[in-house]
């Protein structure tokens, strides 16, 4: 009988590490591409020496196009493509290689997405504080927002569609189909991975990260985390607040999960 984890290696081009000794699962802005330069290139390097003992997963609101420009850009600070990409805060799963979607893990949400656009774009055409981002984004709707001008009440409006309201580092605003967020989807492709939890450690640092570190699994906030996340921080028992910034607070992070060890050479 093929297992869960075959069916979805099956869809993904490339290779997934067997036997994981850590998923690291990132977000980018902030987070993954976040602190000094020297940092970041010395991280990098170490994910690449590290690839087969270190599954890395993108979990990102940005969509494949963009990601796919931040790898070709970005190739000087040595950032390679993770494994694995959650994109659209949670709506895309994709191979990190070839940036394709993954059947088995995307089909559910986009069942869930399904007619939600034409009930909602008439409600949000001409809103007060809000326009369109330009990206191509796949099972969810992303606007900038102007918390200044923006009505509360169009909220309960457009969740009333079945989705949900995010915002994010005030300036942000996506729609989702309601319950898929990072963390959900995070979870989902665990299960798919068949993978210890207590292998997994999640890192980032905006409001859209929050889901990921409500899932329960250790979580690092960087130093540089927005303060309507830091607001959060109490109730989240298994998330640690580094003093770095960006990949030196993941470090940090990974340090005080008890991965030291494994950080040899970072």
């Amino acid at each position: 009988m093929v297992s869960q984890r075959q069916r979805l290696q099956q869809q993904v081009a490339a290779p997934l590490p067997q036997n994981p000794q850590l998923v690291l699962v990132t977000d980018l802005d902030g987070t993954l591409l976040g602190g000094s330069t020297a940092w970041r290139r010395r991280f990098y390097a170490w994910l690449q020496r590290n690839r087969e003992q270190v599954l890395h997963v993108f979990c990102t609101g940005r969509d494949l196009p963009s990601i796919a420009r931040l790898l070709q850009d970005d190739a000087d600070h040595g950032l390679a493509a993770p494994h694995l990409v959650i994109g659209d805060v949670g709506c895309t799963v994709a191979c990190g290689q070839s940036l394709e979607p993954v059947p088995l893990a995307v089909e559910p949400i986009e069942a869930r997405w399904q007619g939600k656009p034409e009930r909602l774009l008439p409600l949000l055409e001409g809103a007060a504080g809000l326009s369109p981002q330009p990206l191509t984004a796949d099972r969810r709707l992303a606007y900038y927002y102007d918390p200044e001008c923006f009505e509360p009440d169009l909220v309960t409006a457009l969740e009333a569609h079945g989705v949900d309201c995010l915002f994010s580092d005030n300036r942000y605003l996506d729609l989702l189909p309601a319950g898929v967020n990072k963390g959900s989807t995070l979870l989902a492709l665990l299960e798919l991975l068949e993978v210890d939890p207590s292998r997994v450690v999640t890192a980032g640092d905006t409001l859209n990260d929050l889901a990921m570190f409500e899932t329960g699994l250790a979580g690092v906030m960087v130093g540089n985390a927005e303060a309507a996340l830091l607001v959060e921080l109490p109730r989240l028992t298994r998330t640690y607040l580094a003093r770095g910034h960006g990949c030196e607070g993941i470090v940090e992070g990974l340090q005080h999960f008890g991965f030291g060890p494994l950080l040899a050479g970072c």
